[in-house]
């Protein structure tokens, strides 16, 4: 059952607080102001006092304005039909296709238990041989490639998304420039590799929240696939982009941030 709140307590930033009975942390709502709706995620729980970040800003949003929880948190489509399409953070549709809304799963599962896991030793051939040779990704583990400020990082994961030799490719983007988004997209579309890829794209200028959705968005998606026996790579640009998020994110709850 969804609970409507019309009363917002306070507001500071992009998060505004309300008094709610039952809710748990993570659960989306929705707040509909007179301007807009937008979403909205649990990110704080003490005691009735329940505080939520707003995706779209809390620019617009009164004291009066109606607050309804979901029930449940933050959730992707899971299907066939995800192939050759692009999100942003919320994983709503931005090449202005249809929306999915068939076979939803949460973004947020739990963790594997590390002593469960099958010792990683199958090969995924990129093509590039500093990493085929040097530094070998395989199958159920990460490789992070770090670069300095001006490198061409981009067009590296481009290339490793053009070759890599995977039935599927996961691209999460996180503070990109629209031309970044531009060329990743152009450039698989140009080389064919776009109808095996599925892109979250968050962009410098989409709500910080969703920047902290796509890493997950990205996995929880990767995951059922991979467990459906598809090999699949995600790749996920950039980091320092994500981190900064999280110190955004902080400031805004009164946390103490860290800028290294």
């Amino acid at each position: 059952m969804q609970k409507v709140y019309s009363k917002i307590e306070s507001i500071v930033g992009n998060v505004i607080t309300v008094r709610a009975q039952g809710v748990r942390n993570s659960e989306l709502a929705i707040v509909t102001s007179p301007a807009a709706q937008s979403y909205a995620n649990v990110i704080k729980l003490d005691g009735d006092l329940v505080s939520l970040q707003v995706f779209s800003g809390a620019q617009g949003i009164s004291t009066g304005d109606q607050v309804r929880f979901l029930g449940v948190p933050m959730r992707v489509s899971y299907t066939d039909h995800l192939l050759g399409r692009v999100f942003d953070g919320t994983g709503t549709p931005r090449d202005n296709g249809p929306s999915l809304t068939d076979n939803m799963i949460d973004i947020g599962g739990p963790s594997v238990n590390p002593a469960k896991r099958i010792i990683p030793r199958n090969m995924i051939r990129t093509g590039i041989p500093m990493i085929d040779v040097f530094n070998t990704l395989v199958e159920s583990q990460k490789l992070p490639i770090f670069s300095v400020s001006g490198e061409p990082y981009n067009e590296l994961l481009a290339r490793i998304a053009m070759q890599a030799e995977v039935d599927l490719i996961v691209l999460g983007g996180m503070g990109l420039k629209y031309d970044d988004y531009l060329f990743f997209r152009d450039t698989l579309e140009g080389s064919g590799a776009m109808s095996r890829t599925i892109m979250f794209v968050h962009t410098a200028s989409d709500p910080t929240v969703e920047c902290m959705l796509v890493p997950d968005m990205s996995l929880a998606v990767a995951e059922r696939f991979a467990l459906d026996g598809k090999k699949v790579l995600v790749l996920l640009t950039d980091m320092t982009n994500f981190a900064d998020a999280m110190k955004e994110m902080a400031i805004t709850m009164d946390q103490v941030p860290s800028n290294r």
